[in-house]
């Protein structure tokens, strides 16, 4: 389908953003890389009068060290990650997460913020920065505020973003060195969302679990931090009995909808899943 009419803009400044979204209220929306915006108005589910073009924002660009935390630019996109030496360093679950999204032509384009933003719960990216303690810089008429990802999503689509806000950064604290990380997702197809995946980060000391996060993707209508399954392996060797323990903790907290990737019962096994082979894979890559 063609979308409704609609005025483009293409601000230069942050701040030029930020008013016209203020100025134009429900009817604006804001556009990063479109691929989740544009089908929606070519499918008449979004309807905007006015699109708010954010690529011509520099600011809004790039991976830069701050202290003990790497912040990115909402528009640096899913193929900059991929490029980026400090993310292979400092964070190798974010790059590895990225060449698990769709396919390279929608990676060069699609944006990190645009793919932790819009709420949608089949997107990869807000689980993991779930499982990274990742936090949000969120830009608007009253000024600034940073909102932690694990308080970010409310609902399918639904955010902490007020009315006029941009979110314009994304600031992860860089993990221990020696960490291990894995995202496990499974897909019917390459380009699919996930019909279920799971991120998991977690340091060893002395051949047991000393510190963990899980985190899970396409699992409810927002991904899911799975505090009880983490704490279920502290302190273990990672046998399969703590494994076990975590797996049932995770799946306690799933609540996928049935659809064409398969039930909910279903969704439900295969998330169980994601998260042993994870927490597995994370183990075998930290060091003690």
């Amino acid at each position: 389908m063609i979308p409704g009419e609609f005025e483009y803009h293409r601000p230069a400044s942050l701040a030029d953003a930020v008013k016209l979204l203020a100025d134009f209220g429900d009817e604006a929306r804001p556009l990063a890389g479109g691929h989740s915006l544009i089908p929606m108005m070519k499918l008449r589910f979004a309807t905007p009068e006015h699109l708010v073009d954010l690529s011509a924002i520099d600011s809004l660009k790039g991976i830069c060290r701050d202290g003990d935390a790497l912040v990115i630019g909402a528009m640096t996109t899913q193929s900059d990650i991929i490029a980026s030496a400090d993310i292979a360093s400092h964070l190798p679950l974010l790059r590895e997460t990225a060449l698990l999204i769709a396919d390279p032509q929608v990676r060069y384009m699609g944006t990190l913020g645009g793919n932790v933003a819009n709420g949608d719960p089949g997107n990869d990216m807000p689980a993991v920065m779930m499982a990274l303690g990742a936090s949000y810089r969120l830009e608007g008429p009253d000024g600034a505020r940073d909102v932690p990802a694990s308080e970010f999503y409310q609902g399918a689509y639904f955010t902490a973003l007020e009315p006029g806000e941009i979110l314009s950064a994304v600031s992860i604290p860089l993990p221990a060195q020696g960490h291990g990380y894995a995202y496990e997702k499974l897909k019917r197809k390459v380009g699919d969302y996930a019909t279920a995946a799971a991120a998991v980060t977690l340091t060893m000391a002395g051949g047991k679990v000393a510190t963990c996060s899980i985190a899970l993707t396409n699992l409810s209508e927002t991904p899911l931090l799975a505090e009880d399954a983490a704490a279920a392996v502290v302190g273990t060797s990672l046998d399969d009995q703590a494994i076990a323990a975590a797996v049932e903790a995770a799946r306690a907290i799933m609540n996928p909808a049935a659809d064409a990737r398969g039930t909910s019962e279903y969704r439900t096994h295969v998330g169980g899943i994601m998260v042993a082979r994870a927490l597995k894979r994370a183990a075998a890559r930290a060091a003690s």
